[in-house]
């Protein structure tokens, strides 16, 4: 058998061949074709978790599937959603409820939760706003956005959407950017630089929040041409899902490369060591990379953090090279102790480059509140 960092850098260096086999299996493409055809048909969190097929692909997408069983527990999540910080989903240390909950966001979008585009919905709440602000006559506003809706769907670019006088007008005014209209190089600049290159852009304080929102809404950086279709319940359920399933492939031949694959997705968004704690996934592989017995899981929570502070820098999850060398380490002493093959060197697994990908599911047991 090939050996654990090896496999984990063969399966990422062909991610997307990857990902296009596990769609093309029977089961995966048939559950995909349901859900795609159903979620739009979601319009209350109760429909939507009595329904067995829809809500099981959805918890699975997101790497909850052990909590399927859960109802009441998710109910709550989704009912009080992430917009407060002291919701439920936010308390717990297991961002993967709040990460479910801003995917199906009930408490923010109602029934439009499951069909929700900010492109779409989002833009027109706020043009609404600023037409009774601006005085625009209702005929007019009822016209504009009939045209909004019409024609918003099928721009595919920035290009597509500065060059339309009509959509550019009324985005810019939905998003209270009347100021930047004349500018059409400067929003050019602004959808480039994505999410990322907001603050370097914004003139003042004042005017972040009003660009960050914009972006986000018509996010071509990062969605490309689906930006103006994109929603999280299907788009995002859909991709987190079969990477999910790419990812359960991976670890029934090698649990060390699933390991691997879910802390690289997610080393990224980590914050605190508590969130790596409430993550049993993440916890066994910072235990595994630095030579720790499971035992020491069951030690004092405060002394984990202590200790993990003094051989770790957290920040640097976010640096793909320093990353790299972590979980480089991680594969070598995850084959030292589970040797996928005898001919394997894992001494030498330590000096190989490591590059990167995704998953695996997490129990809730360990998920827990911290005020």
């Amino acid at each position: 058998m090939i050996g654990t960092l090896a496999t984990y850098q063969n399966i990422v260096r062909n991610l997307d061949r990857s990902l296009e086999r596990i769609e093309a299996q029977p089961v995966v493409r048939r559950e995909t074709d349901h859900y795609l055809a159903n979620i739009s048909k979601v319009t209350t969190i109760e429909e939507f978790v009595d329904d067995y097929r829809l809500f099981n692909y959805a918890m699975k997408a997101f790497g909850l599937q052990d909590m399927a069983y859960a109802k009441a527990f998710m109910v709550k999540v989704l009912e009080e959603g992430v917009e407060d910080p002291d919701s439920f989903a936010n308390k717990l240390t297991d961002k993967r409820y709040a990460e479910f909950a801003k995917a199906f966001d009930f408490d923010r979008h109602g029934a439009g939760a499951t069909t929700y585009n900010p492109a779409q919905t989002g833009a027109i709440d706020l043009y609404a706003l600023a037409a009774k602000r601006d005085l625009i006559p209702a005929e007019t506003q009822k016209a504009e956005t009939a045209y909004y809706l019409q024609t918003i769907p099928t721009v595919t670019s920035a290009e597509g959407l500065i060059a339309n006088e009509r959509l550019y007008d009324y985005a810019i005014r939905a998003y209270g950017l009347e100021d930047r209209a004349g500018d059409p190089e400067f929003i050019r600049k602004l959808l480039a630089g994505g999410i990322e290159g907001v603050e370097a852009l914004a003139k003042d304080e004042e005017e972040e929040p009003k660009l960050l929102a914009f972006v986000q809404a018509y996010n071509f950086a990062e969605y490309g041409e689906s930006a103006t279709t994109f929603t999280k319940a299907g788009d995002l359920a859909v991709g987190s899902y079969l990477r999910q399933t790419l990812e359960e492939d991976a670890g029934t031949q090698n649990e060390g490369v699933r390991l691997a694959l879910y802390f690289e997705r997610k080393a990224g968004g980590i914050s605190n060591w508590f969130e790596v704690l409430g993550d049993r996934a993440l916890g066994q592989v910072v235990r595994g990379a630095l030579g720790l017995p499971d035992a020491f899981a069951q030690a004092d929570i405060d002394k984990q953090v202590k200790f993990f502070e003094s051989r770790l820098d957290i920040e640097d999850f976010k640096d793909p090279v320093a990353l790299g060398k972590f979980l480089s380490r991680f594969a070598a002493m995850w084959e030292m102790n589970n040797p996928s093959s005898a001919a394997s060197n894992p001494a030498l697994v330590l000096f190989q480059q490591p590059e990167f990908g995704i998953s695996q599911d997490v129990l809730l047991t360990i998920a827990r509140m911290k005020s």
